[in-house]
């Protein structure tokens, strides 16, 4: 009951001074807002980031990189053959260890022509159907190359939603559905190439959320007999990697090497060198026997000589580790920073209002309150007037969380998580008790003869 009658006071207390009170609890709203929205950016980076890193194979993927010859091998740097279809062949042979092994050969200059229309993909690249569970894709039209595409070199092409929209037009410009371009033929750098598959359109979260939204819109302005028109799948921030998945392009990797690389000047010399080998190990437990394995078979086919090397994505947990802890400190601070300004304003108008009620205080004290309920009295008046800070920076935290929204990228929107949420009223509880104390002993220690002559 009398924490009950305390809190009505406290209330009754902040009303009589409306816009001190106010000005007094900004502070407050201020540093959960920014607490709140701090956390949300950074975890709309995380999800952002983790759903990149799904994107480019998933944890178990393992890229061999061409390293240069260790100095006490520079001696034997003619003897070593690069990464060639030997090494993948041997691999497949010999690491039981490999569950998955996907050789790729790149080209660096291609272009990709229909009439008058020409793109550039993200990447051209020959490759064996093992690239389709090294790099998640998904087939939505048509087929994958064969093992009949592959020996006798067909010149044939898979492609992405974004390659589609460049060459044959977006739905708003075709002014219908999306185009199905199986069986289309286009140039690849001069030669003809038929379109025999198309990946599904990829994309994040937040722009899946964007499209369904602006699609459900257009289905409302139709049934409302407005005009229909289809913006098309959009291909996410440029350079992203939902982006570079909706610009690539397939071939064979025997059609890579004995037409389009024969055929390029730039090209020709580099012979059967592959690009990449992307492995993915049976099991996360034993990548480091998996690795091990591999490093063996290879430097049996590259003569002893260790030009190569292996990256695995924990290398990109990692960063993503250290990036958002690095986010999370940087947002902690500023925000508590925010927080103690906003206590410091709660305890300065706190100390004022005890000075203001000095005789009141000595009346109370007179007719028998005592020092605890005194002290009480005070600390459930600062505990009130944080908690108010702290409920309406909750609410203006979803304000600011939906202004960085719109400002930020589509793939790192922030979102707003109730473990935030409740931290950051905790916090401002907290600050409020902390802030309240000094005021409340002050009140407490009041002699009540000295209180009644005060003036």
């Amino acid at each position: 009951m009398f924490l009950f009658n305390a809190m009505m006071v406290g209330l009754k207390e902040i009303w009589a001074n409306k816009f001190r009170s106010l000005l007094t609890m900004l502070g407050i709203v201020l540093g959960v807002s920014s607490l709140v929205a701090m956390s949300a950016v950074t975890k709309g980076m995380e999800n952002a980031m983790k759903e990149s890193l799904v994107a480019m194979g998933g944890l178990d993927k393992v890229l061999t990189e061409e390293r240069e010859i260790p100095a006490e091998q520079k001696h034997l740097a003619d003897q070593a053959p690069g990464r060639t279809i030997r090494d993948v062949r041997a691999l497949k042979a010999s690491a039981p260890l490999l569950r998955l092994i996907s050789p790729e050969m790149s080209l660096r200059r291609a272009y990709l022509t229909l009439g008058s229309k020409t793109t550039t993909p993200s990447e051209l690249v020959g490759v064996w159907p093992a690239v389709l569970a090294m790099n998640m894709h998904v087939l939505e039209h048509g087929r994958f190359f064969n093992d009949l595409d592959e020996e006798l070199a067909n010149p044939v092409i898979v492609i992405g939603t974004g390659i589609r929209d460049a060459l044959f037009g977006t739905p708003d410009q075709t002014g219908g559905e999306p185009v199905i371009p199986i069986g289309q033929i286009i140039s690849l750098n001069g030669q003809s190439f038929t379109i025999v598959g198309m990946f599904q359109h990829y994309e994040g979260e937040q722009d899946k959320k964007m499209r369904e939204e602006m699609e459900r819109r257009r289905k409302e302005a139709v049934a409302q007999g407005g005009v229909q028109r289809a913006r098309g799948w959009g291909g996410g921030r440029r350079g992203g990697v939902f982006w570079m998945k909706n610009n690539t392009a397939y071939i064979p990797l025997n059609t890579m090497m004995l037409r389009v690389r024969a055929a390029s000047v730039r090209e020709s010399a580099a012979g059967d060198q592959l690009t990449d080998i992307d492995v993915k190990v049976a099991s996360l437990d034993k990548i480091d026997a998996a690795l091990q394995q591999a490093k063996n078979v290879m430097m049996i086919t590259h003569n002893g000589v260790e030009d190569f090397g292996f990256s695995t994505q924990e290398r990109a947990v990692e960063d993503i580790n250290t990036r958002i802890k690095s986010a999370r400190r940087s947002g902690g601070i500023i925000s508590g920073i925010a927080l103690l300004v906003g206590g410091i304003g709660i305890m300065n108008i706190m100390l004022a209002s005890i000075t203001e009620r000095i005789r009141e205080i000595g009346i109370r004290k007179a007719i028998g309150a005592t020092p605890l309920a005194v002290f009480l009295q005070v600390l459930i008046e600062s505990v009130v007037i944080s908690v108010l800070g702290g409920v309406l920076g909750i609410f203006a935290s979803y304000g600011f969380v939906e202004i960085l929204g719109r400002l930020t990228p589509s793939q790192t929107t922030p979102q707003v998580t109730a473990q935030s949420l409740f931290l950051a009223f905790c916090f401002s509880v907290g600050l409020g008790i902390l802030a309240g104390f000094i005021p409340a002993v002050k009140a407490s220690r009041l002699d009540p003869i000295q209180a009644l002559r005060y003036d």
